[in-house]
């Protein structure tokens, strides 16, 4: 059976990734909504050993996992390396002796310890003693209780990490307290700015998406203009000389690079490369997620009969983010690239089966199971084999990412 896994970033104050809280489901049932969170836990370690590795979906960073008391108690964790792994003890585990001791041969081990929905009381100074990041929620807190907090445990040489941090005001307030980690969507919000302020290379990649999209593509004059932004000269031959490509002969010129690739899929891996770049100035996992939703979508064309529209399906996931990166609205990026009229009402009027499969792929990536099951019901997908065709688009994205 196929098992349905989420994963969360968490950055630090400059917006590079520190970790992933990996979110783990069984089939479309959410094991934290049942009252058996240990075998919740259980599954997850379990799972993080045979059917996954940690680098598929940390990237080599660390991985925060829910630990409940008997599954502290059995010692199951330290079945995980302890370089990548971040205990994260649940708020209802109760700072028993046995459960201080079992956090103590942790430590001892080497593994990092987080305290999860932190609320002080004095019973957890034990714990405190032992803990390297406490997690404050910031929806369940007020101000001066997440200030307070800060307070008395950075002296500590406590990690502060900001938990459901939704907006970049609530990211700022954290930062200005002393917070360290942040948890949340805030970084997937698009802060507009006037076009004025826009780098002049932003607008010159904008209008290389905007050639490379026109009906009648001039190659030659497209590969002047892929030249004339040397990074993207750069990236685009380091890709298409790559293992993803595994070409017999090198490719050392723009235009024999977009002859060999063909014009559905140079606007693929152009508009891919743009973006990457356009977002050098933004945090990298808005580059990261926009690979992961560009792939998933196209999988998704395949397993919904919609194989023929697997190149638009790239681009509406590869696009979905575009608004943050250039700090536009997107109605107005779009009116400048020319690009099929259900791919701009998949990703502006939330309309039509291409946003259908846009949304199918945020639920996977949020871990909303039952609007999975829904949207995988109504797109008539086999929803046993998404897990994988995710895990494929997660290694495929930071696989991609890392080589350009």
């Amino acid at each position: 059976m196929e098992h349905f896994i989420a994963r969360q970033p968490i950055f630090d104050t400059k917006g590079r990734v520190f970790a992933y809280e990996l979110l783990f489901r069984s089939g479309l049932h959410n094991y934290f909504d049942s009252d058996d969170f240990d075998q919740a836990s259980a599954r997850v370690i379990a799972n993080s050993n045979l059917l996954f590795t940690l680098d598929e979906m940390t990237g080599n960073t660390r991985a925060f996992l829910n630990c409940t008391e008997k599954v502290l108690l059995k010692g199951l964790m330290t079945t995980l390396p302890r370089q990548q792994a971040v205990v994260e003890i649940l708020e209802n585990v109760e700072p028993t002796p046995e459960v201080v001791q079992a956090c103590k041969r942790l430590k001892e081990q080497g593994y990092t310890l987080a305290l999860d929905d932190f609320v002080y009381h004095r019973n957890f100074e034990p714990l405190l003693d032992l803990a390297d990041i406490v997690k404050v929620d910031f929806l369940l807190s007020d101000n001066k209780q997440q200030d307070e907090m800060a307070r008395k445990l950075l002296p500590r040489g406590i990690k502060m990490l900001a938990e459901k941090v939704e907006t970049h005001e609530v990211f700022e307030q954290a930062k200005a307290m002393g917070y360290q980690l942040f948890q949340g969507y805030f970084f997937a919000k698009p802060i507009i700015i006037s076009r004025k302020d826009i780098p002049t290379n932003k607008i010159q990649l904008l209008r290389i998406l905007k050639d490379i999209h026109a009906e009648d593509v001039d190659f030659k004059k497209l590969a002047l203009a892929i030249q004339s932004e040397v990074s993207l000269t750069y990236k685009l031959l380091k890709l298409i000389n790559s293992a993803a490509f595994a070409l017999r002969q090198r490719v050392t010129s723009v235009l024999h690079a977009l002859t060999l690739l063909g014009l559905r899929e140079i606007r693929s891996w152009v508009s891919l490369l743009a973006i990457s770049s356009m977002a050098n100035d933004k945090p990298a996992e808005l580059v990261v997620i926009s690979l992961v939703r560009a792939r998933m979508c196209e999988q998704l064309a395949l397993l919904s009969q919609m194989g023929d529209r697997k190149s638009d399906l790239f681009l509406v996931g590869l696009f979905s983010l575009l608004d943050v990166i250039m700090s536009r609205p997107l109605n107005e990026i779009l009116k400048e690239i020319s690009i099929e009229d259900d791919v701009i009402a998949a990703l502006t009027r939330a309309d039509g089966p291409l946003f259908n499969i846009l949304q199918l792929t945020i639920a996977m990536e949020k871990g909303e199971w039952d609007k999975v099951s829904q949207l995988a019901t109504k797109m008539q997908i086999d929803e046993q084999q998404l897990p994988a065709t995710y895990r494929e688009a997660v290694a495929w994205a930071q696989e991609i990412y890392f080589i350009k």
